[in-house]
C-alpha cells in the first residue's frame, strides 16, 4: 500500500530535455550580468585606487582604511609616513590610504597637530 504511489511516480515520462543552445545561452547571459554588476565596478574602483596611492603627495591629508586621519609627511616606495599628531608619526603601507581630504580639513577636526 505504501508503494503505490512510489510505483506510479517512477512510471511517470521523465521531463523532455531542453535545447542545449538555449541553455548554453542562459548561461552566458547570466556571466554577463554578473560581469557589469559585480567584476566591472569592482575593476573600476581598484584602478581609481590605484591611480590615487601613485598620486600621493608630501603635505596631502589623507584617510586610512582604518579611519585615521593624517598629513603625508614622506612618501617611499611600497610606505607613507603620516603625522597624525604634534610629535606622532606613524608609517603605513600605500594601499591603507582611502581617500585624499581637501586641503584645510585637518585644521577643520583637530587632527595632526592642527591648532583650531
Amino acid at each position: 500500500m505504501f508503494f503505490v504511489p512510489a510505483a506510479h511516480a517512477q512510471s511517470a515520462a521523465a521531463p523532455a530535455g531542453g535545447d542545449p543552445m538555449i541553455s548554453f545561452a542562459f548561461m552566458i547571459g547570466i556571466f554577463a550580468l554578473f560581469y557589469f554588476i559585480a567584476i566591472r565596478p569592482q575593476r573600476k574602483r581598484q584602478k581609481e585606487h590605484q591611480e590615487l596611492v601613485n598620486k600621493l603627495a608630501v603635505r596631502d591629508e589623507v584617510v586610512t582604511s582604518s579611519g585615521i586621519l593624517g598629513r603625508v609627511t614622506a612618501v617611499e616606495q611600497d610606505f607613507v609616513v603620516l603625522k597624525v599628531a604634534e610629535n606622532v608619526e606613524i608609517k603605513l603601507q600605500k594601499w591603507a590610504v582611502q581617500n585624499v581630504l581637501p586641503k584645510g580639513t585637518l585644521k577643520g577636526v583637530g587632527a595632526a597637530g592642527e591648532k583650531k
